[in-house]
């Protein structure tokens, strides 16, 4: 039996650094074990059946696969279809009636610890705000990303993590990609 992921890669053909075809990503997925495998855009969402006693070990292969071949380390964390529509059912900025265009989510490599969470500081970066549910947190960023004093460096040392963000479309459409 083989389940549906998306690998997300942080980092990668970000400002020209970190250089990584896709075709070369979609390769090692195969090469790996997986099946029906495809990316989304270049900045590393790869979508992929697997079986699910193989799809824990792929984070870890994947990122020394890119090490030992184009010489850097990069994060992959993985989120079944499952995850991927809790992700989406749960989005608390949807009741609010938030311009979806300002909805971020940031993926964590795991839940952190709620006196991790306790530390961060709601007013990092007016008017922006977010909310942790369980391993990702939701972030409205009304001016934008780019201005945002809430950060993957933030966040990984507040929350002792490694994270990587997603726009609200793209979660959309890497969903839709998993589903068929």
């Amino acid at each position: 039996m083989s389940n549906t992921y998306v690998a997300l890669l942080r980092g990668i053909n970000v400002g020209g650094n970190n250089k990584l075809p896709m075709k070369d990503l979609v390769q090692m997925f195969v090469v790996a074990g997986c099946r029906d495998v495809r990316s989304f855009i270049q900045s590393g969402n790869v979508i992929f059946s697997a079986d699910p006693d193989l799809a824990p070990l792929l984070p870890t292969r994947i990122t020394a696969q890119i090490a030992e071949r184009f010489g850097f380390r990069v994060p992959v964390l993985l989120r079944t279809a499952h995850q991927l529509d809790g992700v989406i059912r749960d989005n608390p900025y949807r009741a609010r009636g938030v311009d979806e265009n300002t909805v971020y989510v940031l993926f964590l490599a795991g839940p952190p610890r709620q006196p991790d969470v306790a530390t961060l500081d709601p007013n990092r970066s007016p008017p922006d705000t977010f909310i942790v549910l369980g391993q990702e947190i939701y972030l409205h960023l009304p001016e934008g990303a780019a201005r945002s004093k809430l950060t993957n460096a933030y966040f990984d040392a507040k929350l002792a993590t490694i994270s990587t963000a997603r726009n609200w479309r793209t979660v959309l459409k890497l969903r839709e990609l998993m589903a068929g």
